[in-house]
């Protein structure tokens, strides 16, 4: 089955005054809804307050990261399901959950990078 990532900025929520812990409640009955239906591989937030590192072939690490990722940051979720459709359905309830749109992504197929 195709892996697929769920991922948001943080900073696309809509909350409410308050709502961060409403969302977060509801972003963790969709991950225990998730795990239930057996598609949850794993998903977690960007800890911000750490900052990025390279690390060169020889385990040398600098601060710093890619332009192109410098903006790194928010949640993201990798599940296993069927069909795009499937995890249209996903992102859709994370969406929801979070209050916000969510970009989906498809891993390419290899059988090696599998748990």
């Amino acid at each position: 089955m195709p892996l697929f990532m769920i991922s948001f900025p943080s900073g696309e929520m809509q909350l409410d005054e308050g709502g961060l812990q409403a969302a977060a409640d509801d972003a963790h009955a969709v991950v225990r809804e998730a795990k239930a239906a057996g598609v949850w591989v794993f998903g977690g937030g960007i800890d911000e307050s750490v900052r990025p590192t390279l690390v060169s072939a020889d385990g040398r690490e600098e601060e710093g990261t890619y332009p192109q990722t410098a903006r790194l940051e928010g949640g993201y979720t990798i599940i296993d399901v069927p069909s795009r459709a499937d995890a249209v359905h996903w992102a859709a309830k994370t969406a929801a959950a979070c209050r916000c749109r969510q970009e989906l992504r498809q891993f390419q197929d290899d059988p090696e990078s599998l748990p």
